[in-house]
């Protein structure tokens, strides 16, 4: 595990201490850790121990069976989808590149759950308009190109389930939202999604501390 913790608000060594108490890393999810870092500096976009661990447990808790990911990387977020999904759940995931998610293909079959993820490389938006509005899908997270979040958003919403639950990753992107002298675009992009979910009647929204900010968005019945 990288000493850089990318919860920018922790230390290492709490970041280290929160890892070590929670749900522990199994061989594969720490070769693809180990593999991602060699990427050098991009291995960020890849979700922290801690928070795999969470929405992992959260998937379990929730009892789904149907999960949409946008943004899948290396694959580590999915391989914790997917250890949560029973044998005949299905994880779809949304994303660009054949390379990044070429690592994740090899770790998802040595752990054994390659069946149960349906990996789509083209524009997210493309695929999620090509899906049934049927609101048959218990659980989703969006973890990708900033600008697209809030389009996203919407094609995920209406084929969601009342009561299931949108995660948004990097909605504090290192602190930078509460500073009114951050004007890139990202953080731009950021903040006009966070103000929209905030006031959104169809959503209740809580934002999380995990990692560099994860929004959990429920579907209200």
């Amino acid at each position: 595990m990288s000493d850089m913790p990318k919860a920018f608000h922790l230390t290492p060594e709490i970041q280290r201490y929160v890892v070590e108490h929670s749900a522990p890393i199994d061989a594969v999810q720490q070769a693809l850790i180990a593999e991602t870092e060699q990427l050098g500096f991009i291995s960020i976009m890849q979700i922290s121990p801690e928070q795999g661990a969470f929405m992992e447990q959260l998937a379990r808790l929730l009892g789904a069976k149907r999960i949409i990911e946008v943004g899948t990387f290396t694959g580590y977020s999915a391989l914790c989808f997917a250890r949560a999904l029973p044998k005949d759940g299905k994880l779809l995931c949304c994303d660009i590149s054949e390379e990044w998610t070429s690592i994740g293909r090899r770790h998802w079959e040595k752990a054994g759950v390659a069946d149960r993820i349906d990996l789509r490389i083209a524009p997210a938006v493309e695929t999620l308009s090509a899906l049934p509005a049927d609101p048959v899908w218990d659980m989703a997270f969006i973890d990708a190109d900033k600008g697209g979040y809030l389009a996203y958003y919407e094609e995920i919403l209406k084929r969601l389930r009342p009561n299931g639950v949108i995660l948004v990753d990097n909605v504090l992107w290192m602190g930078t939202v509460a500073d009114p002298a951050a004007t890139g675009e990202d953080v731009v992009s950021i903040r006009k999604f966070n103000d929209f979910v905030a006031n959104d009647p169809r959503v209740e929204a809580v934002m999380l501390t995990i990692g560099d900010g994860l929004s959990l968005l429920r579907k209200k019945g």
